[in-house]
C-alpha cells in the first residue's frame, strides 16, 4: 500500500516532483537562446545526479538525446508539458478563504500548469456570496452538489487542521480525485484519491534546523 501511495500515474512521486523543476529550467534556457542541452549540463546546473536526470528525461522525451548535442530544448519542453498534462485544464475548488486561500485565489499562474480554480467555499457568512480573485465564494452547504455539477477534479484545502479531514471527506463525496492540502495534518482518503501535502510548518522547521546547525559550525 505504501509503495502504491508513492507512485502517481506509474511514476514515482520523487520523479514527478522533479519534472516541474526541469520544465521551469528549460523554459528559462530557451528564453536565453539555448537550442540544445544535455542531461549532464542539466544535472550540473540543478545540482542533481546525472543518472537520475537521464532516467527522468528518458521517461518524458519522445526523441532520445543525440550524442554531443543532447535534447532539442523546444521539443523537450513540449514533451514535458504533454506528459504532465499542462494542456488539459482541470477545474479546482478551494475551501477556506482566509489569508492563504485569498492569495491562492488571486494567483494567476496556475493555469500554466493545467489547473483553474473556478470557485471557493467558506463557512464565514461575511465571505459568502462575494468574489475573491474573480472567483465566487459559496456557503459550505453547497460544496458536494457544486463539485459534482461542475465536474471539479481538484480540491484545495486551506482551512485549520481541525477541520481539514471533514472538508476532505466532503470533497471526496463531491467527486474530487485529488487533494492539495495546506492544512498541517494527515488526511485519510480512499485509494483512488491522491493527496499532495504542502506542510509549511515542516519546511520552516527544516530551515530553522539548517540555520541552527550553520550557526553552531560558525561558532566552532
Amino acid at each position: 500500500m505504501e509503495e502504491k501511495k508513492n507512485m502517481v500515474g506509474g511514476i514515482s512521486r520523487k520523479s514527478l516532483e522533479r519534472l516541474p523543476m526541469y520544465h521551469h529550467y528549460l523554459e528559462r534556457k530557451y528564453r536565453e537562446g539555448t537550442e540544445t542541452i544535455s542531461a549532464p549540463a542539466i544535472a550540473l546546473d540543478l545540482q542533481l545526479n546525472e543518472v537520475q536526470v537521464r532516467k527522468d528525461l528518458a521517461m518524458v522525451a519522445k526523441t532520445a538525446g543525440k550524442p554531443k548535442l543532447g535534447y532539442v530544448v523546444k521539443e523537450l519542453i513540449r514533451d514535458m508539458e504533454e506528459f504532465l498534462g499542462f494542456h488539459n485544464t482541470n477545474q479546482a475548488a478551494l475551501v477556506g478563504v482566509g489569508s492563504l486561500g485569498k492569495a491562492l485565489l488571486s494567483y494567476k499562474g496556475f493555469e500554466q500548469y493545467g489547473v483553474e480554480i473556478v470557485l471557493a467555499f467558506d463557512s464565514d457568512g461575511r465571505r459568502v456570496n462575494t468574489k475573491t480573485g474573480g472567483k465566487p465564494v459559496f456557503p459550505m452547504d453547497k460544496l458536494e452538489n457544486l463539485c459534482r455539477r461542475m465536474n471539479i477534479h481538484i480540491g484545495i484545502i486551506t482551512v485549520p487542521a481541525g477541520y481539514a479531514q471533514e472538508v476532505c471527506d466532503r470533497l471526496v463525496s463531491g467527486g474530487v480525485k485529488a487533494i492539495w492540502n495546506f492544512a498541517p495534518t494527515h488526511l485519510t482518503v480512499p485509494d483512488h484519491v491522491l493527496v499532495q501535502n504542502e506542510n509549511m510548518a515542516v519546511s520552516l522547521a527544516a530551515l530553522s534546523k539548517y540555520l541552527y546547525e550553520a550557526d553552531k559550525e560558525g561558532m566552532q
